[in-house]
């Protein structure tokens, strides 16, 4: 049963992976799953005479500034919400989860006039800036800090050390899990993120993978309609993304399996 869910999931990549590899009436036949003919030349001319990598290159640059600015935000909250005693705390915090209930698209509007009164429209800076904090890690490394020993914590604090380097030396390491498991997929949201980017980058060197394919491949674009480069230049997109789960995946299902690597 497994295996038929897996199968129905990835049928979709399969067939954009094929169909970047055929003729764009054989990507359009859904009779025909499999080209008569390896077409690499598809990839190849996407790569070399679009500027798709250039689309890539703005997504990586924006996603990891962004992710790693996150995790130092959603790390430090994370650990003011579950091990500093204030008052309001848990208020404070259900606030904060209270804003994730929120549809993104109702922050478009006040997020993009705090942007024009800061000159940040139209540029990388306002792209990394306007997502630097991210509720949902917020949750995740507060539950995973949660389960860390407060004896450890009380040590560390006689031995004098700050909280600063508590949180960086002593609780980041052990519960690393849920900080790549974090990472991968505040990762992934930034690199695929469409509207957002859409609606305050206005100038094509700015532009992200999903808005640049939709702009150059698709909207009056140089393929027009042929999805074969359509689904080609996909491809192409989403190796980054491949890769980086290939190297994280181990961390990430201990990260969702809730295994921060704490031992009773």
């Amino acid at each position: 049963m497994l295996i038929a869910v897996c199968l129905i999931m990835v049928f979709p990549l399969l067939w954009m992976i094929l169909g970047s590899v055929k003729t764009s009436q054989e990507a359009m036949n859904p009779e025909m799953i499999f080209p008569d003919i390896i077409h690499l030349e598809n990839i190849i001319e996407v790569v070399k005479y679009s500027p798709l990598l250039k689309y890539v290159g703005n997504s990586l640059v924006v996603a990891v500034a962004a992710t790693a600015i996150q995790i130092v935000t959603g790390a430090m909250l994370a650990y003011a919400f579950a091990f500093i005693d204030f008052k309001g705390r848990n208020v404070l915090f259900g606030i904060v989860m209270a804003t994730y209930m929120l549809p993104s698209a109702a922050t478009y509007i006040p997020a993009f006039v705090l942007l024009a009164k800061m000159n940040m429209l139209n540029s990388r800076t306002g792209l990394i800036i306007s997502q630097c904090v991210s509720i949902f890690g917020i949750f995740l490394l507060r539950t995973a800090f949660l389960q860390f020993p407060k004896e450890l914590l009380e040590a560390a604090r006689m031995d004098g050390a700050s909280e600063w380097k508590i949180l960086w030396k002593i609780v980041a390491p052990v519960t690393k899990s849920s900080f790549i498991t974090f990472g991968l997929m505040s990762f992934i949201s930034l690199y695929n993120n469409y509207m957002w980017p859409s609606l305050i980058t206005k100038d094509e060197k700015y532009y992200q993978v999903s808005q640049g394919l939709r702009s150059f491949f698709i909207e009056d674009g140089a393929y027009g309609t042929n999805w074969a480069k359509v689904m080609a230049g996909s491809t192409v997109i989403i190796i980054p993304l491949i890769i980086l789960f290939a190297f994280t995946q181990k961390w990430f299902i201990n990260g969702l399996s809730g295994d921060t690597g704490i031992k009773e």
